[in-house]
């Protein structure tokens, strides 16, 4: 089967009924017509949480393992993959290297475009190998076509180590899929034409961030990351940090704000154990042995 042949095939390529008139339209009407596409794009993510929820069990098990997630994309699927992997150490204060992302073209096209590098299943391989993935790792693929090879080359290599595959595409296989074939998770999001066609950056690209919040965000969940609905493991990097995790420990506490300041000095500025010492009146060698016990779980250690 011939590439243009593939592509025919791909749900995301077709023309969308909805849009032919694009380039007639006056600038109210345009902008109205391309957003109400999105309407669409949460009702079909929502289609795929069983598969989502798969996903992050496995995330999970992995990360308890001392795992580490790792994202594969080319193009705006690689800079949404590098775009979620960096914004976990700050809000969950993981190690940078706990998620990370690769792109088909490396570093350079984060900035720049490389489109042909997609093109190439050893380039992915070869990244693969350089992750140094192993056993207990979780490699996601992320390519709305559902056949990128740069990504079928890393999700196979990855398998062949040993590692946990997961795969976020956009288009049912109408053939054979490669991409779910390497896959112990095939997470698949059908948004449907774009409202430019093929396009994918738009829906498509929409959905795979909202799908990557998810993993990350639950699997962090899960991990005991946050109590209640609280981001208690960030790491306080900036005012606005400093400012959330005073405010945190503030209203878990029931402190004042210099009085939740206080006891965050103390702390080394790290919320957990800050509301630790305070409410269990413990110090801080104590309140990390405890954390440390409860596997890093703030319910856990509140109620032990």
């Amino acid at each position: 089967m011939s590439s243009s042949e593939q592509l025919e095939n791909l749900i995301t390529e077709e023309r969308n009924p909805r849009t032919y008139d694009l380039d007639i339209l006056d600038t109210l009407e345009l902008v109205s017509r391309m957003q109400a596409e999105d309407f669409s794009v949460a009702e079909s993510v929502q289609k795929a949480i069983p598969k989502i929820a798969e996903a992050v069990n496995l995330i999970v098990d992995g990360l308890s393992k001392g795992g580490r997630l790792i994202y594969f994309g080319a193009g705006t699927s690689g800079r949404l993959g590098i775009l979620d992997a960096s914004e976990c150490p700050p809000t969950f204060g993981v190690d940078l290297s706990l998620v990370s992302g690769y792109i088909a073209g490396g570093k350079q096209a984060v900035f720049q475009t490389s489109e042909g590098a997609e093109d190439h299943e050893e380039l992915g391989e070869q990244d693969a190998v350089s992750a140094n993935i192993n056993k207990n790792d979780i490699v996601c693929g992320i390519t709305a076509s559902g056949r990128t090879p740069y990504v079928i080359g890393a999700l196979r290599k990855a398998k062949s180590l040993g590692a946990y595959t997961i795969s976020i595409s956009n288009n049912k296989a109408k053939d054979d899929n490669k991409l779910a074939a390497v896959s112990d998770v095939a997470i698949v999001v059908i948004t449907g034409p774009e409202a430019i066609a093929g396009s994918t950056r738009m829906k498509a690209g929409t959905s795979q961030k909202m799908v990557l919040n998810l993993l990350t965000s639950c699997s962090m969940v899960r991990l005991g990351k946050v109590y209640e609905n609280l981001m208690v493991d960030l790491t306080p990097t900036s005012y606005k940090l400093k400012q959330r995790a005073r405010t945190m420990t503030s209203l878990l506490c029931g402190l004042s704000q210099s009085e939740a300041e206080e006891v965050l000095g103390r702390a080394n500025n790290n919320v957990k154990t800050a509301v630790l010492m305070s409410k269990r009146k413990i110090e801080l060698i104590e309140a990390r042995k405890l954390l440390s016990k409860c596997n890093g779980s703030l319910r856990k250690a509140l109620a032990d």
